[in-house]
């Protein structure tokens, strides 16, 4: 299987994923092209021009200038070493895996795969999906994984807005179809990325990433439904979680919020669980985790109304300001963002709604587009209701804390103020 490409790397699918790859690759050295369905997506990048929070127009600028260039058709793939599939991987409206993406970048790749190359799956998906579906795509035509090219699955740890950690200074796990084709996949990553973790094969490196979100899922449900029933009792829980913190073993603190968001833990899990319900086994775990957290929208929109009826106003016709509405604090990513169902049910209840989000310049909710206020300490004074959702950077919770009439706080961030509710 020896060969010299003349492309080190071709990273399909240029996302969340797949551009801080084809950054780090390209930062080290490899020569890499990006593929990508999206026109609009090729044309941006080959101008400098960046879709994503984590890369900036500079970023790929300096990427341009070490030979990276974005293509929107497969035929690169036959010049390349190494190919690695970064593609979405969601939910069917029915709550299956969706692998439309995947299937077509396997297709893509079948279709123009050398003896000799790398391929690697990135995208989250279920034990047995590297084995099950691309290994029997891309054998079809005669070659086989392990003898005449190299098959592996190496789990995907973006964390969007994370200052701290990126690709290159994650641990990277590493699963091939054979030991050689793990050594394969060991190489090519360790040209760029500090750490490499070998699993045992496809299957265990497949499982580890739906492992990593299934604990993070069932622990946030955990301190959510425990912030349904603390404030009934009268536990402040978030002076709970920072005094059960101070043990340095055997505790990691997760924290309560209006849901979940994103690609991984809102939809990872249902991978699993679809893997689990095809064996016939009930997952009770996961399932009542994800009925948990997706019951805090409900949660937090309750809450605000037993605020307002507190304070003499129903929801219908008060002028409620929602402050954050992506998925998590600065970034401007709206996946799977609970702020649009919060949002959804005070409509329906009749709430006068407008937001402030310095990261999202429109916002639509039901079909609708919801106001957007451009001075929010102002709105907040003005406003009946403020719930404060994502805490970005740009919002100074003190000044906010003094000029709302009435702050809800979901996340915890704000200081004990007369006019702060926490959830």
């Amino acid at each position: 299987m020896t060969r010299t490409p003349p492309i080190d790397l071709v990273v399909v699918g240029l996302g969340y994923v797949g551009l801080p790859l084809a950054r780090a690759a390209a930062g080290a050295g490899l020569q890499v092209v990006g593929i990508d369905r999206s026109r609009r997506v090729v044309e941006g990048l080959n101008a400098a021009s960046s879709h994503i929070d984590d890369i900036s127009d500079s970023d790929v600028a300096a990427m341009l200038e070490r030979g990276f260039r974005a293509v929107d058709r497969p035929e690169v793939i036959a010049d390349a070493a190494a190919v690695v599939v970064c593609v979405p991987t969601p939910l069917t409206e029915h709550g299956a895996p969706d692998l439309t993406a995947v299937n077509a970048a396997v297709g893509d790749i079948a279709a123009h795969l050398a003896p000799g190359t790398l391929v690697v799956l990135e995208s989250t998906t279920y034990p047995g999906t590297t084995d099950e579906v691309v290994r029997p795509r891309l054998e079809a035509g005669g070659m086989v994984a392990g003898r005449d090219f190299h098959l592996a699955f190496s789990p995907e740890r973006i964390d969007p807005g994370n200052p701290h950690y990126g690709l290159e200074n994650t641990p990277k796990v590493v699963g091939g179809t054979t030991a050689d084709c793990t050594k394969a996949a060991r190489a090519l990553y360790e040209r760029f990325v500090g750490s490499v973790v070998e699993a045992k094969g496809t299957r265990e490196a497949e499982m580890a990433k739906l492992l990593e979100n299934t604990y993070r899922h069932v622990n946030i449900a955990l301190v959510n439904e425990m912030a349904m029933f603390c404030r009934e009792i009268g536990v402040d829980l978030w002076d709970a979680i920072r005094c059960a913190s101070s043990k340095p073993f055997g505790f990691a603190p997760f924290y309560p919020g209006p849901g979940v968001g994103g690609h991984c833990i809102p939809i990872d899990p249902n991978y699993l669980s679809y893997k689990v319900r095809s064996l016939g086994i009930p997952f009770r775990f996961v399932e009542l985790a994800q009925e948990i957290n997706q019951r805090m929208p409900a949660h937090v929109v309750s809450r605000a109304a037993d605020l307002l009826n507190e304070h003499g106003k129903p929801v219908r016709g008060s002028r409620i300001l929602v402050l954050g509405v992506t998925y998590k604090p600065d970034i401007s990513d709206q996946r799977e963002s609970p702020a649009l169902d919060v949002a959804e049910l005070l409509l329906a209840r009749g709430a006068e709604l407008s937001y402030f989000d310095p990261r999202v310049e429109d916002w639509t909710v039901a079909g609708g587009a919801v106001p957007r206020v451009h001075d929010y300490l102002a709105a907040a004074a003005d406003a009946d209701l403020t719930v404060l959702l994502q805490p970005h950077r740009e919002l100074d919770l003190e000044r906010l804390a003094d000029s709302a009439r009435l702050l809800f706080d979901t996340r915890g961030k704000s200081a004990d103020h007369p006019q702060v509710v926490k959830l």
